[in-house]
């Protein structure tokens, strides 16, 4: 079945009871039971529920996996990744991430004695230096946040088969309508649902995309133990949003690849960072993974002053100042300050992620009332 048709019918079918089309919002937290442990199949709402059950179908089609599970936040789904691991085990990962997963990484899990190795993956050969056998976990994103790396996930799903470790990817940026890592070879796939599966800014959710049935059980068992489930009224609306993800990111791909242009071509910025470039350093990888190259796109201006970023954005019309992305609308973003804060500026600054830089969602409006925003904003 093409994306397309999947993104319209995956998951979802009429409600036997009335013939709906839509499936509806069973905003329940418990069912009556006959007698005893004789239900049927639905006990309590933290661990089932038709409409999360629905969604979960729907995302676990999208990724080509066999299973899907949701999460009150795409942090809560990574929590329930690392909650696989035990103290002394140790994960790699890139040198650039979303600052929540920074955050989770170091805060939070590194003081149960799990040790993280931040590292370049612009060539994935570079993993073979730190892996070992405490190593349980590769994590990727790709594209990165903020800096638009790109991670050659077939290259790092046959190290980790190599070594018998998980692989898991960050597919928030690309969604599925872009790449499956699934089908790469990754073992978990996870997305901040709240961007663009979601797709209009007004839900907070996390997933996670198995196709292996035992890692699927235990990440289930995490999920219903800790108890970080969406509700029925939020997997409702993402279902919603799911089924014009294939002309949002369409429309969000077309519009990233002329805000990069315009915006490389500008006299007062200095780098743009967007995948599509040929001169990106793994642009060849981006486009054997990826259909398209999305609509995030970051950039540096000529010097490196965080007031003059400030400035910008505070001009925009258009572009939301905003920390989310992946909406319909527009949104700018200023890491160092916003979604990257919890990252060290010596950390930042070694992969270039500097006081001017400025992260944009290109969103689905007309490409010329943006590119007309940016350059009042500029000039």
């Amino acid at each position: 079945m093409h994306f397309d048709t999947k993104a319209v019918h995956a998951g979802v079918k009429p409600d036997p009871s009335t013939g709906a089309i839509m499936t509806p919002i069973f905003q329940t937290s418990t069912y009556v039971q006959k007698s005893p442990g004789d239900h049927k199949g639905f006990e309590y709402s933290r661990t089932q529920n038709p409409t999360k059950y629905a969604l979960q179908e729907s995302i676990a089609a999208l990724e080509n996996g066999k299973h899907g599970l949701i999460f009150g936040s795409g942090l809560a789904a990574i929590d329930a990744v690392i909650k696989l691991l035990k103290p002394g085990d140790e994960v790699i990962t890139g040198n650039d991430l979303y600052g929540g997963t920074y955050r989770i990484f170091t805060k939070v899990f590194q003081d149960f004695g799990i040790k993280f190795h931040f590292i370049d993956l612009d060539d994935v050969s570079n993993i073979e230096n730190y892996i070992n056998e405490n190593t349980k976990l590769i994590w990727l994103e790709t594209p990165t946040n903020p800096m638009m790396n790109i991670v050659d996930i077939k290259g790092a799903a046959t190290i980790a088969k190599a070594h018998q470790v998980l692989l898991a990817v960050d597919n928030t940026f690309a969604t599925p309508y872009l790449q499956t890592p699934l089908d790469l070879g990754a073992d978990i796939v996870m997305h901040s649902v709240t961007k663009y599966l979601g797709g209009h800014s007004d839900v907070v959710m996390g997933a996670l995309a198995i196709n292996d049935d035992l890692i699927a059980e235990k990440l289930a068992f995490i999920q219903n133990s800790c108890g970080a489930v969406a509700g029925p009224f939020d997997s409702f609306l993402v279902l919603r949003g799911i089924k014009t993800l294939h002309l949002r990111m369409a429309r969000h791909c077309e519009n990233g690849k002329k805000v990069a242009a315009y915006l490389n071509n500008h006299p007062k910025v200095n780098k743009v960072y967007w995948p599509g470039f040929e001169s990106h350093p793994n642009h060849n990888i981006a486009k054997e993974q990826m259909k398209d190259f999305g609509g995030m796109v970051s950039f540096t201006l000529l010097e490196d002053d965080q007031q003059a970023s400030f400035r910008i954005m505070e001009r925009f019309k258009l572009f939301a100042l905003a920390e989310s992305l992946g909406g319909v609308e527009s949104m700018a973003n200023h890491p160092s300050t916003m979604t990257h804060a919890s990252v060290p500026r010596e950390d930042r600054y070694k992969v270039g992620l500097l006081d001017s830089l400025i992260r944009l969602s290109v969103g689905i409006e007309n490409v010329e009332n943006l590119i007309s925003d940016l350059e009042q904003a500029l000039d």
